[in-house]
């Protein structure tokens, strides 16, 4: 595996290996892997010649009230999970080097962006899009792998990638979930252990929703009042919101019909934690 830190190399490389026609699977991520990025690289690799994986931790998508500087960072640790897991090329630039200049040119997200996350969170898209379109410009990936905990970023992606024209096939790979259902994520070891014991309710009611819906159950507000009863009453987590959306258009609905979502946040101490099931109900 070759480490890599600035943008002329890793375009240097891609010339080479577009020349040879290799296929690149690309999974970007913001570090320390947990096994949900694994998965995304098993998949990538099972699916293409070459695997690139970044880490960048992106200043442009956390708000001035959220948790950069606190981002969890170990980077000697994803570095060996990286090689341990036969990725070709680890793209590690600098802000200095993704940003050397404040951006004349910024990408602006005008759908999918004012509910859920990006509602609580403006300019949290605009910054998504901005950095993956940079690093799809860079790598130039055949396939680029992106988890469905970020629905929602899936669905912004989707659009970013069909309206800009951009050659590149977007792969979303299902949620990848501990032993007891809480989906994994970096940000996760920022529970208290009280929050830890208490954090999967949000799977819990997910899936009580989900049994509501085999039985017959159509009604948004009814799922809803389902998952936020069992999470309000199971835990100490303050519901930032339980939201079900036409999926990927993110459009509201009246009665469950279609490829719909379910959708959740809630914040801890120190954490906010999302989750979400997506399916498709007989109309």
């Amino acid at each position: 595996m070759k480490v890599i830190t600035t943008i002329e190399e890793m375009q240097t490389i891609m010339n080479k290996l577009e020349l040879q026609d290799k296929s690149i699977g690309f999974v970007p991520t913001m570090g320390f892997l947990h096994e949900g990025h694994l998965t995304l690289l098993n998949k990538a690799r099972k699916d293409n010649d070459i695997i690139v994986l970044s880490i960048f931790v992106n200043p442009l998508q956390f708000g001035p009230k959220e948790d950069y500087a606190e981002y969890p960072r170990d980077f000697e640790r994803d570095r060996a999970l990286a090689e341990s897991e036969r990725v070709d090329f680890l793209f590690h630039p600098s802000v200095g080097e993704m940003y050397p200049n404040e951006p004349s040119v910024k990408v602006t997200v005008q759908d999918r962006t004012d509910v859920l996350c990006g509602k609580s969170r403006p300019g949290h898209f605009d910054g998504v899009a901005t950095v993956i379109t940079k690093l799809f410009n860079i790598i130039r990936p055949t396939r680029a792998y992106f988890g469905k905990k970020d629905a929602q970023q899936v669905a912004v992606l989707e659009g970013l990638v069909s309206d800009f024209n951009i050659p590149v096939e977007l792969i979303p790979v299902d949620i990848v979930r501990e032993n007891d259902g809480l989906a994994k994520s970096s940000r996760n070891v920022n529970l208290l252990p009280k929050e830890r014991q208490e954090a999967p309710i949000l799977y819990r009611s997910l899936q009580a929703a989900e049994a509501a819906i085999k039985q017959g159950e159509r009604n948004p507000a009814n799922l809803i009042g389902i998952i936020s009863n069992m999470i309000t009453n199971e835990s100490t987590g303050t519901i930032d919101y339980v939201q079900i959306y036409t999926y990927p258009q993110l459009k509201p609905l009246e009665k469950l019909e279609g490829t719909i979502i379910i959708a959740l946040a809630v914040k801890f101490t120190k954490v906010r934690l999302i989750d979400n099931y997506i399916t498709n109900i007989d109309r």
